[in-house]
Order: structure tokens, then sequence, then C-alpha cells
């Protein structure tokens, strides 16, 4: 039986929204929250905005040191939870945690104490380092918060758990929005406290999606959170195996992570008004990850789940399916970014050159975006399915001896226009998704990690080769 023809589309997208549009939706939340921020903030001038921006390129650097845990974490998750193991599901959970929170503290510890070293690599503008200190030197206390919360999230997305990170999201963005009302302009009979007052309601914010993770964990009675003992039964074994797959996405997403600050450094060093506009775009760009952020979710349940029970199969067909559903949503999320982008932009608080800057760089983004999300969603289906080398070699490759050297270049040796720079950062995308869709249908990266998945492997593998035979 052809398993093309007789796929269930309508069930597929069925399954792929459960799991998406709630992970979407938190993701839209917390963008929402973050474009409110900027709105708030913008009124203490766009200096301050620039400054808030390459802070969260900041964050974003320790997103990518503690992200390699997440998507190693999820690969085993999704496999035990569909090969109904609850061990290997807390002890992963116990090895993930433990390994996410060392970032978080070390980047806390960066940001609370030494917030000048972290302001000067990011820009040479005196004045939107002292900025960027003020705000750092609060806001580093919400990382390990933010973490942790990341941390329980993953988890109970990858045991299909999806409502309890929304409604943490949603009270997290919430409290978010009204202390920063509170504290930015002083209303209530408090102090206005401007930047400080942005930061500290960032670090309250984290603290309630944290607890309220945990509150209705407990109160739904979900087990795995609270399995203290059992996360850490795991012996030299367990963790060489953790390690191994987790190994190529630490190194995918730190290197990465090293490139994008590069990347950033060089931005940094660009007119105060094109900075300004990139932390607004920044800030829209989150509502296309929002979305994307769903695909990638359903990508690491729908597939990994499947694999690790060994219906190697319908896995292979979802994955394939996955690419032209993901391109499909997000070119519609850029198309409506782009029709609204004025009155976006400017209740953003970008006027002038800012304003025109940042509108051109939404035009060069929106064109690659919808191949980069592409590329991202067949990258969180391999690892998924157990392969966490390709996608990592390719993306790294690419970074450091395509992209960077011409960001490099454009940026600070030719003087080349913000546009032409920022252009530079997507160069790779259209190359990459070629070599992802030859690997896709190769089939080469379903590698269980679960032993249901391991002895329904050699079987697949000869229907596969098969069916190729048949088609040739």
């Amino acid at each position: 039986m052809n398993k093309d023809r007789t796929f269930r589309w309508r069930d597929f997208i069925r399954r792929v929204a459960i799991i998406a549009i709630p992970v979407a939706l938190q993701n839209l939340l917390t963008t929402t929250g973050s474009m409110v921020d900027t709105m708030m903030i913008a009124s203490l001038g766009e200096t301050t905005v620039g400054a808030v921006g390459l802070c969260a390129q900041f964050s974003s650097l320790m997103f990518s040191g503690y992200w390699g845990f997440v998507g190693g974490g999820m690969l085993f998750f999704a496999q035990y939870w569909g090969a109904k193991d609850d061990d290997g599901i807390d002890r992963s959970y116990g090895m993930t945690l433990i390994a996410m929170m060392t970032v978080a503290l070390t980047f806390a510890c960066m940001a609370v104490f030494f917030p000048w070293s972290v302001m000067r690599l990011y820009t040479d503008k005196v004045s939107i380092q002292a900025i960027g200190v003020e705000y750092l030197h609060i806001v580093g206390f919400a990382y390990p918060l933010q973490v942790f919360s990341m941390a329980m999230s993953a988890l109970l997305r990858s045991t299909e758990k999806m409502r309890i990170p929304l409604y943490a999201a949603v009270a997290s963005v919430l409290t978010n929005i009204g202390l920063n009302w509170v504290l930015i302009y002083g209303h209530l009979g408090l102090p206005a406290l401007g930047i400080h007052g942005a930061a500290l309601a960032t670090v309250i914010a984290a603290g309630v999606n944290a607890l309220v993770v945990v509150l209705l964990a407990r109160a739904q009675k979900y087990p795995y959170i609270f399995h203290f003992r059992r996360h850490y039964r795991w012996t030299g074994r367990h963790l060489r195996e953790y390690l191994v797959k987790c190994f190529p996405i630490i190194c995918n997403e730190a290197l990465i992570g090293v490139g994008n600050m590069v990347i950033n450094v060089v931005l940094g060093r660009q007119s105060e008004q094109a900075i300004a506009a990139i932390a607004v775009f920044r800030t829209l760009e989150g509502l296309v990850i929002g979305f994307f952020a769903g695909f990638s979710n359903a990508a690491s349940v729908l597939v990994g789940k499947n694999v690790g029970a060994g219906d190697l199969d319908t896995a292979y067909q979802r994955a394939k399916r996955l690419v032209p559903l993901c391109g499909g949503c997000i070119l519609a999320v850029c198309l409506a970014i782009l029709a609204l982008h004025q009155p976006l932009l400017a209740a953003l608080g970008l006027s002038g050159a800012s304003f025109e800057i940042c509108s051109q760089i939404l035009l060069v983004y929106c064109a690659a975006a919808v191949i980069r999300m592409c590329n991202w969603v067949q990258n969180d289906t391999y690892r998924s399915a157990g392969d966490a080398v390709y996608g990592t070699v390719l993306e790294i490759v690419f970074m450091y001896f395509m992209v960077l050297p011409a960001v490099y270049l454009s940026g600070m040796r030719l003087g080349a226009p913000i546009l032409i720079v920022f252009a530079c950062c997507y160069c790779d995308e259209p190359i990459r998704f070629v070599l992802m869709q030859i690997h896709m249908y190769s089939a080469k990266w379903i590698k269980p990690v679960t032993d249901e998945g391991r002895a329904a492997l050699p079987a697949f593998r000869e229907r596969l080769k098969s069916r190729a035979q048949e088609v040739s």
C-alpha cells in the first residue's frame, strides 16, 4: 500500500493544531508582552529602546547556551513518552534540568556582577552602555527563573501537556504589563523607576511564570516534575547516552549563539537609529518565531513519539508534511506583519530614519523567514528522531564559512548600508534548504533511542528501499 496516497491529512493537521496552537499562543502572548514593554520603554527615548534591545541579545546568547539541552531533552522525553517509559522520562528531565540551570546561573552572574563588560562587548556607544548596565544588573535575577520555567515547559509539551505552559504565560505577561505600567511611570503611589522598573517587572513576571507552572502541574497531578528522587537515578551509561545525543545540539546552539553574538556586535557598531530599528525588529521577529515554535514542538512530539513507539512509517510521512505546512503558515504571518508594519513601528516608538530602516529590514526578513523556518523545523524533526548531527554540521559550516565572513566584511570593512549587512545574515538559507530536503527524503535521520524503535528500524529500511525501487 502506498503510504503517501493513504496519508490522512485531516487527522495530521488536527494533531499538529492540538500541539502547535497552544505553543503558538503562548509565544504570541510572550511576544505581545515584549511589544508592550517596548511601547512603554519607547517613551524613555530611542537610546533606551536600543539599550534594552542589546540586553535582549545577551539573553538570546543564554538561550543558545541552554537550548541544546532543551533540544536533547525533548528528544528523550518524546521518545520515552511514546515508549511509555516513565523512568526514562524522569532521569532525562533530571539531567536536562541540571545542565540548563548551570547555564542560567552563569549568565545571571555575568549580568549582575559584570554588566559593563557585557555592554562593551555589544556596542561602542557609551550612552547605550550606561542604560544597558542599569537594566542588566537587575534583570539578571530573572534568568534562573526563566530557564527553570523553560525546562518544565519542555517536559510538559513533550508529554502532550500544552495548556499548563500557556496558562503560565498568560499570568506572566499580564503581570509584566501591569507592573511595567506601575513601576516605569510611577502609578498607584509608587515612584517612577524608569528602566529599573522595567527590569524589576521582568524579574517578578518570571517568578510568576515558574510558580504558576508548578501549582498547575501539582493541581493536575502531573507526575514527572515532582519525582525529585527519580530525577537523579541515572548511571554513567545513561549520562553517556544523553550527552552523546545532546552534544551535537549543544555544539550547534553554542556555536550559533557565538556566531549570532558576532553578528550583533557588528550591528551594534551601526548608527543609533539602526540599533533602535534592529531592537524593534527583534520584537516583531518574535511573532514569526512564536508561530514557528508551535511547529517545532509538533515535530518533536509527533515524530519523536512515533519513532520511540516503533511506528517509523508514520513518523516519516508526518515529517515530510511538516515542512510545507510550516512554510505556508509562516508566509501568512509574514504577510500580516508587512500589512500592519507602519502602525506597529509607530506604536513601538520609531520615527524618521529608524522607522525607514526597520521597514526595509522587515521586507528583507519576510522574504527569508519562510525558508529559514522550514530549515529549522526540519532540523528539529531530525533531532526528535535521534539525528542531532546532520542539521548541526550544516548550520555551523554555513554560519562560519559563509554568513559571518559576509556580515563582518560588509559591516566592518566595507561600511555597507545596514540593509545589505542585514541581508547577509540570511544568505545561506536557500542552499541549506535544498540539502535539508535531500536528507529528509533519505530517512537516514531516523535513529531511535528506545528498544521499540530500534527493533522496528531494519524492517522500515527494507520497506523504504522497496518503495524507492518501485518508483525507479
